[in-house]
């Protein structure tokens, strides 16, 4: 297992983005994985190609980190939920106070299939974008379910993985804070233009903080972080 290498859980969005740039800063062979479960938002892993292409070209210290990419089918969780990531349906509240964008079990599943994937390919640490700070109310991205979920990774695997959660106690504000010195502005504009957030899967609309709907809770969030950010 090489301890220098890391898989990073790269959906194509704000978070993960800036995630893989935090790994290609701190690790010497870096490579990705995305997911295909049916989302609605699928968009997202159209712009992950772009945004790796980008990095390499407008970054070139990190280039000769960055390895391959990963794309896996889980359409089986589109199957199982009902949410409104999965099914054409308004984004609302539920009773239970979790919004309906919630997929049960999608980080749960995504982490196991990456570690079962980083076994095969001898790569030591995860990296992926949860954060309890700014999760929208999702128990899958709280800092004790990750925790737990490590453990049992490690004890089911007999491997020591390291899950690094670089995003888990800061705001869209800091993350934006982060993107920005670890790879300055070119960093920042490829987040702009080349990644996704926006749970409608909305490309037609640029903002001052990058494409989206501007009003699905991703959209908010985003927006927010960049107005505080900037003032």
């Amino acid at each position: 297992m090489r301890e220098d290498a890391a898989l990073v859980l790269f959906s194509g969005g704000q978070d993960s983005a800036t995630c893989l740039a935090w790994a290609l800063d701190r690790f010497g062979h870096v490579e990705t994985l995305g997911f295909d479960y049916g989302q609605r938002h699928r968009v997202e892993l159209e712009v992950r190609a772009t945004f790796r292409a980008r990095i390499a070209r407008d970054l070139p210290a990190w280039a000769g980190r960055l390895g391959e990419d990963h794309v896996l089918a889980l359409d089986a969780l589109r199957t199982v939920s009902d949410t409104a990531l999965t099914r054409e349906t308004e984004i609302t509240m539920q009773a239970d106070g979790l919004p309906n964008t919630f997929v049960p079990g999608r980080n749960l599943v995504f982490l196991t299939f990456a570690a079962a994937l980083a076994y095969r390919r001898g790569l030591k640490h995860l990296v992926a974008g949860m954060c309890e700070t700014d999760y929208s109310g999702y128990p899958d991205c709280r800092d004790d379910t990750l925790k737990a979920l490590q453990v049992a990774i490690n004890l089911g695997m007999e491997r020591r993985f390291v899950l690094h959660t670089p995003l888990m106690w800061r705001d869209k504000a800091a993350t934006w804070v982060l993107a920005e010195r670890l790879g300055g502005a070119p960093l920042v504009e490829a987040i702009l233009e080349d990644t996704h957030s926006c749970y409608l899967g909305d490309r037609r609309r640029r903002h001052a903080w990058g494409y989206g709907c501007g009003t699905c809770p991703a959209c908010e969030l985003r927006r927010r972080g960049w107005e505080t950010w900037h003032g």
